[in-house]
């Protein structure tokens, strides 16, 4: 049976008019669901017993299953190890700042896009996640902590363009009034660069960020280490990029994770800084995590400030990314991994 999480307000309003009942009653499930989060029917007091039987004979409520959490001694991070209804295993990672609380969660179980610096498609995709499978990695952070996330990044295991469907029912119930009420704002998409999902996401003009995994300033070297720059280029992801921009104006983010020796020399801060030069955009430099099977090591602090530096000589906005939980298994798939 489906998860009745999966449904927006709209298609819960069908199946309770279904049943014979009002629209408001909607509302109602709705709100138990995704602002009360009851984990059963029975639960939901103002529901007449009918409709919760009928609902309870037609759709399930999944919880993940936690297996596993890392705690991070210096700086509050968490990392989740979530057990879905079939077995799989996904991670899912709680970060602390100063003003708010953010989750990063996956969309797959595992990835298949094959980037050499990560560990998540080291072992392929199995599936990916239902809008309600996504919406439980951050119920249950928030559960387990007994704190509120203000923001949401979905950065973790998979590609999300690749759910396109789920990803924008995931969005829709996220950002409803009557459940987590989440600002379109407070959510980032990141993607490896699936332009012609790109384009298709601009049309439906989001307030969500959107961050591309760019990595490389030129395609030869993308090509290395992105299997999916073999399949569209540079100058096609920058296009589909501007069109982003101008159907949303939302400012993008790059991600570049520096990996010493191969992308984080002075040509290569040249050749992203000449990339970028003049487009509303910010960068964000990822000192990369090792993975032992890929073989890439992060450069030293001097060397990433000294590629930051070059890039706001372009004109760029730049951040070197804050390094959280790096007492734990940092790396996204390390955790899932060796728990496998």
């Amino acid at each position: 049976m489906d998860d009745i999480r999966s449904y927006t307000p709209d298609e819960l309003k069908k199946i309770l008019e279904g049943y014979g009942e009002k629209p408001y009653r909607a509302g109602q499930v709705f709100s138990w669901l995704h602002e009360k989060k009851v984990s059963d029917f029975e639960e939901m007091s103002n529901i007449s017993k009918e409709i919760r039987r009928r609902l309870a004979e037609d759709y399930e409520i999944y919880r993940l299953k936690t297996a596993e959490v890392l705690s991070s001694k210096k700086d509050g991070t968490k990392k989740f190890l979530y057990e879905l209804s079939d077995g799989n295993l996904i991670e899912s990672v709680f970060m602390k700042y100063r003003e708010w609380n953010s989750a990063c969660i996956s969309s797959q179980a595992g990835c298949d896009m094959g980037c050499a610096f990560c560990a998540s498609g080291l072992d392929g995709c199995v599936r990916s996640l239902r809008a309600a499978e996504m919406l439980d990695e951050i119920y249950t952070m928030e559960e387990y902590t007994g704190e509120k996330i203000g923001s949401v990044v979905v950065m973790g295991s998979g590609e999300p363009l690749l759910l396109f469907d789920e990803l924008l029912r995931f969005i829709e119930i996220l950002t409803c009034k009557g459940g987590k009420n989440l600002s379109q704002r407070s959510i980032t998409v990141s993607t490896c660069g699936i332009v012609p999902k790109i384009k298709e996401l601009a049309d439906r003009e989001l307030a969500i960020n959107l961050a591309i995994s760019l990595h490389a300033a030129t395609d030869e070297k993308r090509r290395q280490i992105m299997p999916v720059a073999k399949r569209y280029s540079i100058e096609e992801l920058m296009e589909a990029c501007s069109y982003y921009f101008e159907k949303t104006g939302r400012r993008l983010t790059f991600e570049y994770a520096l990996m010493e020796g191969f992308n984080d020399g002075e040509e290569d801060a040249g050749a992203l800084g000449a990339l970028l030069a003049g487009k509303n955009c910010h960068v964000n430099l990822i000192p990369v995590n090792p993975v032992k099977e890929a073989g890439f090591a992060r450069p030293d602090s001097g060397k990433a400030r000294r590629f930051k530096v070059r890039l706001e000589n372009f004109g760029i906005n730049v951040t070197i990314r804050r390094e959280l939980g790096s007492d734990i298994d940092g790396a996204c798939g390390q955790l899932r991994r060796k728990y496998r």
